[in-house]
């Protein structure tokens, strides 16, 4: 298990909105999540352009919510370079008193977030393999969720949870081809 965790929900969502970012959780994860399949460097701070560009009108971002999108960005990285082959996905939950509509709502934004992540930093999808453009197809799909009120919602949230587990799939699909990997330490030389 790695060290490095996301923060909370409703702590993220309190401070972007504090300081009146243009952003929610599931917003900011999933366009990060985005920017590092897409093959965001995992070692400069070239993100922080980026995200201030998006979500603020190229003005940087308060000390607080800022060190929290860096603990972040550092959480999916460790797990985008694990060997768990597994990532979470930063939604409202129960703690954030979150209904079955709103963990939905927060799929449907973390994906689309998540796409525009690889715009941002020019993800060539053109040239990319066959089962990455249908990873990012059923994303594309995913992107349009909704929940109609008249449906099982019990039957729904089954749903949700096997949707939410195919997101990983894709993302951790399209990561493959297109993220960076962490540089292998050289073993030494011996004369």
């Amino acid at each position: 298990m790695s060290e490095h965790k996301l923060p909370a929900y409703l702590t993220l969502a309190s401070e972007l909105q504090t300081a009146g970012l243009a952003v929610n959780p599931a917003e900011l994860h999933g366009l990060m999540a985005g920017m590092l399949s897409g093959g965001l460097s995992l070692t400069d701070k070239s993100w922080q352009p980026m995200i201030f560009d998006y979500t603020n009108d190229g003005m940087g971002w308060p000390a607080k919510p800022l060190q929290l999108a860096q603990t972040t960005l550092e959480a999916t990285v460790a797990e985008f370079t694990s060997s768990a082959m597994n990532i979470s996905i930063l939604l409202p939950d129960e703690e954030a008193s979150a209904s079955l509509f709103d963990m939905a709502d927060g799929v449907a934004e973390w994906v689309n977030h998540y796409i525009s992540g690889l715009g941002l930093v020019g993800a060539e999808l053109r040239q990319a393999s066959k089962d990455t453009k249908e990873a990012l197809a059923d994303l594309e799909e995913i992107a349009k969720l909704g929940i109609d009120e008249d449906d099982d919602l019990e039957e729904q949230a089954q749903l949700l949870e096997q949707v939410i587990e195919h997101i990983k799939v894709c993302v951790l699909t399209i990561h493959a081809e297109f993220g960076q990997k962490p540089e292998k330490p050289k073993a030494p030389t011996i004369h």
